[in-house]
């Protein structure tokens, strides 16, 4: 006798399809999950800045806050106006406030350190941002021993191999400047026929602009020789536009300004054909304070934050400044109007 037959038999590469749409749907499920922003919904994270005169410094510190407050979190935003002992004091109140975290910004890392310490010693998770120190759980900031080499080449190879270059050395105590510093040199000195002219100039804060364009005009004037100086370098770029004034005003269109940063109007300058600033290495700051406080808000949520987040840069140059500066100076309005 025949086994009945079904009538409609579930050919046998369709048999499994409920138990495949499932199993899609738990694992799209558990990604969905596994992918879910931390949130900072009730913490209170303290955001410490040296000062906010110059434009990288304020937008660092202004996406650190709105990604604070857009995960949920409340900022504790202090500036100190670029006064060491304020805010050492800052840190001294964040430190008794006792914040779920504190995020460190920018400051003369020989005396922010001790007090940096005892920021982990009272077990208070800290991050920096362009800060390096041991103290940190994680430093967000871009690679600057690329762009420090970056710019360095950029300017030996837009001087031809060979010349004599003016150099602002004046916060080596800076993390970030004495890495572009020591990038700097190290560059030249595969280069024999660059010479430093000594001594160095020391830029300032505050008058910085003011400044570099006195000390500049001075050296122009010690030095009225075409050749006799070819190339202008400072670590950030503030210095980098009294610089480039006082080379105009001068009218030595021999002299290329070089540094890093990428304020709006120091892009502006390099994207000027008859501008002296010969190219910036331009970051991304409100890019830069956004990851710190979203490293912040992965780790009070259990997850692993590595020592170092560096937040991709360019070097905008005279000849590749109609596609680079755009989007920089697109960004930067865009923030801005924040």
């Amino acid at each position: 006798m025949k086994k009945p037959m079904l009538a409609h038999p579930l050919p046998s590469s369709l048999r499994f399809l409920p138990i495949a749409a499932a199993l899609l749907s738990a694992l799209a499920f558990a990604a969905q999950t596994a992918h879910a922003e931390p949130s900072l919904k009730g913490k209170r994270i303290g955001v410490s800045i040296t000062g906010t005169d110059h434009y990288w410094d304020l937008m660092a510190f202004r996406g650190a806050q709105d990604e604070i407050k857009r995960l949920g979190g409340t900022a504790i935003a202090l500036d100190a106006g670029r006064k060491d002992q304020t805010q050492i004091a800052q840190l001294q109140t964040l430190i008794a406030q006792k914040p779920d975290a504190i995020i460190e910004i920018l400051g003369n890392v020989n005396v922010l350190n001790p007090w940096l310490e005892k920021i982990r010693a009272a077990k208070i998770p800290l991050f920096t941002i362009d800060t390096a120190t041991p103290y940190s759980l994680n430093v967000t900031t871009s690679n600057n021993y690329d762009l420090g080499a970056e710019i360095a080449l950029q300017m030996v190879s837009d001087m031809g191999g060979k010349g004599n270059v003016l150099v602002f050395n004046g916060f080596y105590s800076v993390p970030v400047c004495k890495i572009r510093y020591d990038q700097m040199k190290y560059v030249l000195s595969a280069f024999p026929d660059v010479k430093i002219i000594q001594p160095e100039l020391r830029d300032v804060i505050p008058n910085t602009v003011q400044s570099a364009y006195s000390n500049v005009s001075d050296m122009l004037t010690k030095y009225p020789n075409k050749g006799s100086i070819n190339a202008i370098w400072s670590c950030w770029d503030v210095p980098q536009i009294g610089a480039t004034q006082a080379v105009q005003a001068a009218k030595r269109t021999e002299i290329k300004t070089y540094a890093i940063d990428g304020s709006p109007d120091v892009v502006k300058m390099v994207a000027d054909p008859n501008s002296p600033a010969g190219a910036v290495g331009a970051q991304r700051p409100y890019e830069i304070g956004k990851t710190s406080a979203a490293n912040v808000a992965a780790y009070l949520s259990g997850e692993q934050v590595p020592p170092f987040t560096f937040v991709p840069a360019v070097l905008v140059t005279k000849k590749n400044a109609n596609v680079t500066a755009k989007p920089i100076l697109d960004e930067a309005e865009k923030v801005g109007g924040k």
